[in-house]
């Protein structure tokens, strides 16, 4: 059942919200009728008029509100928004673990994930990422479903489940195109990044603007009309059998800036065939057909 909810729900505004659907109900509006017999199995066989004069209560109304916001009783909706609401803050990685290792603390320590309703801000040292999120705490483990709008993921998601207790949150994600993890564990291959963080402070989150959405782009040219495919057929070469394997960065610049010799380790590069991927944790960064240009010096790729 899919959820409608404003993007910061409050239970005190859905109180008020069941009460003035009643009183508009009493005071014949026919859009009041309407929305107790679709949303209420009490009301859905009566007419309008009945319904009107049917002695419904504030209890009936509570029901009917939030099956109009797709949940099936008011203590499901009581439920989802108190957690909803829980969530809202800035919280600080306190470890992170991805495919089974541990990553180095210098990359998560100084990152910050800012929930503001139902979007989100995550700043930390590769980048910054904005998006919208919603969570089922009817699944148990509760489940998390994560949209990226703005940053290197945009048009993405990735789905998690997550553990709350007080100012402690545990999360665990599949990275993009990985599986929902089912328990809070991540081992080698899984894709899975388990994620522990606590709460640095509560309350609105300013900065967690969810993003701002793009129109689609324009149909792109295909590869084909930009660049011979065939190309990249040709059989292998001594230096294409050469590049096979698991690679590992001795050093990494990238615009100019030296990746810390630490982080080298979590990051590698396979070629297989003529085909390379760029890995890091578990997250693949690149993925690409090769070829090669042995004429030239230094050989272009």
């Amino acid at each position: 059942m899919s959820k409608h909810l404003p993007a910061r729900p409050n239970l005190e505004h859905l109180k008020k919200q069941a009460k003035s659907l009643l009183a508009a109900l009493k005071d014949g509006a026919s859009t009041a009728g309407s929305a107790f017999i679709e949303h209420l199995p009490a009301a859905r066989k009566l007419t309008a008029a009945k319904v009107r004069t049917g002695g419904f209560r504030l209890a009936d109304s509570q029901s009917g509100v939030p099956r109009q916001t797709g949940f099936p009783s008011w203590n499901a909706l009581s439920r989802h928004v108190q957690l909803h609401t829980a969530l809202q803050g800035e919280w600080q990685f306190v470890s992170l673990q991805v495919d089974g290792r541990d990553m180095p603390a210098e990359l998560f320590t100084t990152g910050r994930l800012m929930m503001d309703g139902s979007r989100f801000r995550k700043e930390g040292e590769d980048a910054n990422y904005d998006g919208e999120f919603s969570i089922d705490v009817d699944a148990e483990p509760h489940r998390i479903d994560i949209e990226f709008i703005e940053g290197p993921e945009a048009g993405n998601s990735c789905f998690g489940i997550f553990e709350l207790n007080g100012d402690q949150l545990t999360m665990c994600i599949g990275v993009v195109g990985a599986s929902r993890p089912v328990a809070f564990k991540s081992t080698k291959g899984s894709g899975h990044a388990l994620e522990r963080l606590r709460r640095v402070s509560a309350g609105r989150q300013i900065r967690a603007t969810g993003g701002r959405r793009h129109p689609p782009a324009a149909s792109p040219t295909p590869v084909a009309a930009l660049v011979d495919s065939t190309g990249f057929d040709a059989p292998m070469t001594p230096l294409i059998q050469r590049l096979q394997g698991e690679w590992s960065a001795v050093s990494l610049i990238r615009d100019g800036v030296e990746t810390k010799k630490e982080w080298l380790p979590y990051g590698s590069r396979v070629t297989a065939g003529n085909e390379m991927k760029v890995i890091f944790g578990a997250q693949v960064m690149a993925h690409a057909r090769l070829r090669f240009d042995e004429s030239v010096t230094p050989i272009a790729v």
